[in-house]
């Protein structure tokens, strides 16, 4: 048995040393962090690993906005499965409106007065959504077209006149996919022309295909989930369907399994439907995802040049 080595701090330790440190302490949280960032630096520089990346929860609110801009944009990832909330506030921030550190005690009545949204200590201005609906309105005839939520949101981020995640996948040419945008801020506005008997041609499934040929086609694939949901089940689902498993898998969350969601549902329960590779390896980091993104990021930018 290997001993737990105990985490020593000096003045100079850098991120990455850090990292390596709590990795080499093997167990519990410092230890899953440490293996974390070994298995997410042994998929992105696998050539032949297809990188899945699924995004869920408040991130944008919570600041991480521009660390998942930059995986998209250094290309460490290959596809990105994420909500129509996350897009949402996203495209706001990318409109030039921002999210402002508020406080989970506030007077919710006295803030919906005011006009803001609260996303637990992040606050919303309610203002992006005229902001976003004027834009939307703007460029309708550009989006109406769009057969599939991938080329939608490309052309989103082909219009967004600033840096954002739909750009930058735009960009950089990674498919981006969003199976649940009608539940979003984004879905509103679309709804709101088709309530004016506008016509939409986008189609939801046309997107499963897609996703399924990349993980079909995959010599290997591995998965990176920040937050559950949708984003999860979504890149699961497409692991399931393909010939090879997944090979590689980190899930960070703070949902637990024993409700059975997918959520909090362990990595090596997709071992039984076929998701994961019984060889893979993977692990579950029991953490709040914007504590553990910022870690996480910044050891694999000393390691990954």
């Amino acid at each position: 048995m290997k001993p737990v080595n105990h985490v020593k701090i000096d003045k100079t330790l850098t991120v990455n040393e850090l990292v390596k440190r709590m990795n080499n302490a093997g167990v519990l949280g410092v230890g899953r962090l440490g293996k974390a960032v070994n298995i997410c630096e042994e998929m992105i520089k696998d050539k032949e690993c297809k990188v899945f990346l699924g995004l869920a929860g408040p991130l944008v609110p919570g600041g991480m906005r521009e660390i998942i801009i930059d995986l998209i944009e250094n290309k460490w990832v290959d596809v990105v499965v994420t909500t129509g909330a996350t897009l949402t506030h996203d495209l706001g921030e990318a409109l030039g409106y921002r999210h402002y550190q508020g406080s989970a005690e506030v007077n919710d009545e006295e803030l919906h007065k005011k006009g803001f949204d609260r996303v637990y200590e992040s606050l919303m201005p309610n203002k992006i959504y005229e902001g976003m609906e004027d834009f939307i309105a703007k460029n309708f005839d550009n989006l109406k077209n769009k057969k599939s939520i991938k080329d939608f949101l490309w052309e989103l981020g082909r219009l967004t006149p600033k840096r954002s995640i739909c750009k930058a996948c735009f960009e950089n040419k990674i498919p981006l996919f969003c199976p649940a945008i009608s539940d979003s801020g984004i879905g509103l506005m679309i709804w709101g022309h088709l309530a004016r008997n506008k016509e939409v041609e986008t189609r939801a499934f046309e997107d499963l295909k897609e996703i399924i040929d990349i993980a079909w086609t995959s010599k290997k694939a591995g998965v990176i989930y920040f937050g559950g949901g949708v984003p999860k089940n979504y890149i699961q689902q497409a692991m399931q369907l393909a010939p090879r498993m997944a090979l590689y898998g980190v899930q960070v969350t703070m949902d637990r399994p024993e409700p059975g969601g997918s959520s909090g549902a362990e990595l090596r329960e997709g071992i039984s439907w076929g998701k994961m590779n019984p060889k893979a390896k993977f692990v579950d980091l029991i953490c709040d995802a914007t504590i553990a993104m910022p870690i996480i990021y910044a050891a694999l930018k000393e390691r990954i040049k």
